[in-house]
């Protein structure tokens, strides 16, 4: 009986081992495709309000709060909106103090833990911007799927796609400039969002999906009367941005895209979205292979899409060197491989999805030249 009952003791343990290593890798896999929108991404630093004056506001030092630029920072019923760095105001050595542009809501006190975002209004156009807009139903594979339609005089639409981690709030940064473009433009919320309908399996799809809800937007704005459209994503909305050009039945109305940091390998950034998280390194490829079981994410359907030589539509990206979620890399690699198509703008110094943020007024520009031929 010694041989069989070291064998079922051998097979238990296997078994055991087999069912932690399927729990680890599912964990690992939530850390990275959970990500709920409207919340922190993950390696965001938690920062300190030290003070408030007229105009001003001292946080904790960081290499976050050192960045050049324009930012949001949000904490529990707290929105606010900061500016330049100041050097020349007195402060101690491990404090910031930077220009506070407007507290969009909540109270700024001395000890309220904050984070940077790259959302720089809250609410909706009317309320944000004073722009006059339209709540409108679109009706998706899922379900209904909410947008914000500002309208405009010209024939080419506009549609805004965030990313990992933002709502339909952070495309606003850019509103009020296309709007002095006069593009009509239609701010997408997708699966996953407030107000539309979840995944199915509850999960992220890092845009493997959720394009097809961009599609949704692409057909409704055909719909009503948009000759051609330009889609402007961010993060994994890049990447649905690139997936619709690429398989959408409508591509030939798609005259220009717009990428602030594309999501060009999901596996890459699936894995940095899980190690921010405090996923242990030996997990990491646990967590790419229960992602994809668990969501049939596919490497090849992304590269496809990014396929350098299967571009049609001139392409504008932002990006840079300091996105952690990413890679800038393959950013150069896909302007270099079609220099006449697709231009590459490098925005240093900003965290993913950020890039307007570092440096409105060179962005701003950078798209003006690149929208004026396509209005």
């Amino acid at each position: 009986m010694r041989p069989v009952t070291a064998t079922a003791a051998a097979v238990t343990t296997l078994i055991g081992v087999g069912a932690a290593v399927i729990a680890a890798g599912r964990y690992a896999s939530d850390a990275a495709l959970k990500t709920t929108p409207g919340r922190p991404l993950p390696g965001d630093p938690r920062l300190t309000v030290h003070s408030t004056a007229a105009g001003h506001v001292t946080l904790t030092r960081s290499l976050a709060t050192l960045r050049p630029g324009r930012y949001g920072i949000e904490g529990e019923d707290l929105h606010a909106v900061i500016g330049a760095v100041l050097d020349e105001v007195p402060r101690r050595a491990d404090t910031v103090v930077r220009r506070l542009e407007r507290v969009s809501h909540g109270s700024l006190e001395p000890g309220t833990k904050v984070r940077l975002t790259p959302r720089v209004y809250d609410g909706d156009p009317a309320g944000a911007l004073g722009l006059d807009h339209k709540d409108i139903d679109i009706p998706g594979e899922l379900g209904t799927l909410p947008a914000w339609f500002v309208p405009g005089p010209r024939e080419t639409w506009v549609i805004t796609v965030h990313g990992l981690g933002a709502t339909r709030e952070h495309p606003l940064n850019l509103l009020p400039f296309l709007h002095t473009l006069r593009f009509p433009v239609l701010n997408l919320g997708y699966r996953g969002d407030p107000g539309a309908p979840p995944p199915p399996d509850g999960l992220g799809h890092l845009g493997d999906s959720e394009w097809r809800d961009l599609d949704a937007a692409i057909r409704y704005a055909v719909s009503q009367g948009a000759e051609r459209v330009i889609v402007h994503g961010w993060s994994t909305g890049a990447s649905m941005a690139l997936h619709a050009a690429a398989n959408s039945a409508l591509r030939d109305r798609i005259r220009g895209l717009v990428l602030d940091s594309p999501v060009l390998d999901w596996e890459a950034t699936l894995r940095s979205l899980a190690a921010a998280r405090g996923t242990p390194a030996p997990l990491l490829p646990l967590a790419v292979r229960a992602a994809q079981g668990r969501t049939g994410l596919h490497g090849d359907r992304l590269l496809e899409a990014a396929d350098p030589q299967a571009m049609r539509v001139p392409t504008l990206i932002f990006h840079g060197p300091d996105d952690a979620l990413a890679s800038w890399q393959l950013s150069r690699e896909l302007a270099a491989r079609r220099p006449e198509l697709v231009s590459l703008h490098t925005v240093r110094n900003a965290p993913h999805a950020a890039m307007w943020n570092a440096d409105p007024e060179r962005y701003e520009e950078a798209l003006r030249r690149f929208l004026t031929p396509l209005m």
